[in-house]
């Protein structure tokens, strides 16, 4: 019997329905999609933002800023505490960036939790046979072992953070590119993220895609993003293939 996918969302939209059949593998997003990791940004960016004596900011203003990689995350963070129309200088960013690197890679994974429903969601695509791999801006240097601590690692072939390609999401070339990885083809591989830049990435690359609820989406609501579906939680995948 063919496993159809129902795709929820609290938005007013018609239903969708998915036969994982039609997938030979599914590309990954990990901030917002798989873990919740706003207590990460927040604690390294503060640390950085202390050793440049700057004021902290605010977890729910950090939450709108991430999602483009991190040094759109550091120049976001930088901006919100310059004076209005300042730009940081090309120096202060330099040494922003490797104060954060220093903080981010001494706390990775400590203040982030994986999403209810992730590892069920997880293991029901594997368990229908498709190839997954995991695909953020995030740097890989940062991504894998986050996955690993959360014990996400073993789930996929392949983990790409957003310095693994020359450009990052929504630029549909790192999901091109992780197909050429998995071997599958763009239409036959599901995208599963949280944001417009999922969506965007996927709809330039030929995938089709579905997006989490809960995710960040930088601070717009999730359901005016044009994307296939919608889940509540990974786990709805596990209910629907049991």
């Amino acid at each position: 019997m063919d496993v159809v996918l129902q795709l929820r969302w609290p938005c007013p939209l018609t239903s969708v329905h998915y036969d994982l059949t039609r997938f030979d593998a599914a590309i990954v997003d990990l901030d917002g999609t798989m873990v919740d990791t706003l207590g990460d940004f927040a604690v390294s960016l503060n640390h950085m933002l202390g050793d440049l004596s700057l004021p902290a900011v605010a977890p729910d203003a950090i939450e709108k800023m991430v999602g483009k990689g991190s040094e759109h995350l550091i120049l976001s963070a930088l901006a919100h505490v310059m004076p209005a129309g300042g730009a940081a200088p090309q120096a202060l960013f330099d040494r922003a960036w490797e104060r954060y690197q220093h903080h981010y890679l001494a706390i990775n994974g400590q203040h982030s939790a994986v999403y209810p429903g992730v590892v069920e969601g997880l293991k029901a695509l594997r368990s229908r046979g498709l190839r997954l791999a995991c695909l953020t801006n995030k740097p890989t240097s940062f991504a894998k072992p986050l996955l690993a601590t959360k014990g996400l690692d073993g789930f996929f072939d392949f983990a790409f953070g957003g310095d693994a390609f020359a450009r990052k999401k929504p630029d549909p070339l790192p999901l091109l590119k992780t197909c050429e990885a998995l071997g599958t083809a763009p239409a036959r591989t599901l995208m599963i993220g949280d944001s417009s830049n999922d969506a965007k990435a996927a709809r330039a690359a030929g995938c089709p895609v579905v997006l989490v609820t809960y995710g960040y989406n930088h601070g717009e609501p999730i359901c005016g993003v044009d994307a296939d579906g919608f889940l509540d939680s990974l786990a709805e995948i596990h209910r629907a293939a049991s």
